[in-house]
């Protein structure tokens, strides 16, 4: 016995307005290197992931999963526990490294 799966049609009417939308997306440059000295840096680890340190010291991670950044808290990635997801870069650095209080 064969099994076919049947064919579905998609209309082309939803086609131009998933297209607009990945317009709208931002771009996905790899991000600026941190400035030296800055309480906070970054660096690429790989193709698609960052380490985030602040005052020497591993926080977390921030990996690039298509168009967003996601925000892993930890010091080591296979126990980082994710915190955020966002569109914007420096939201998901600052979520590992809140400014500090005075």
């Amino acid at each position: 016995m064969t099994m076919t799966a049947p064919v579905v049609e998609h209309p082309i009417s939803a086609m131009p307005a998933s297209i607009e939308a990945l317009k709208e997306l931002p771009s996905r440059r790899p991000a600026p290197p941190s400035a030296d000295g800055d309480r906070v840096q970054w660096h690429r680890v790989g193709l698609e992931r960052y380490e985030v340190h602040e005052e020497g010291l591993v926080v977390g991670f921030v990996d690039v999963v298509g168009a967003v950044y996601v925000a892993l808290s930890g010091p080591r990635y296979d126990r980082a526990v994710e915190t955020l997801q966002t569109l914007d870069f420096d939201a998901a650095v600052r979520s590992l490294c809140p400014a500090p209080t005075l």
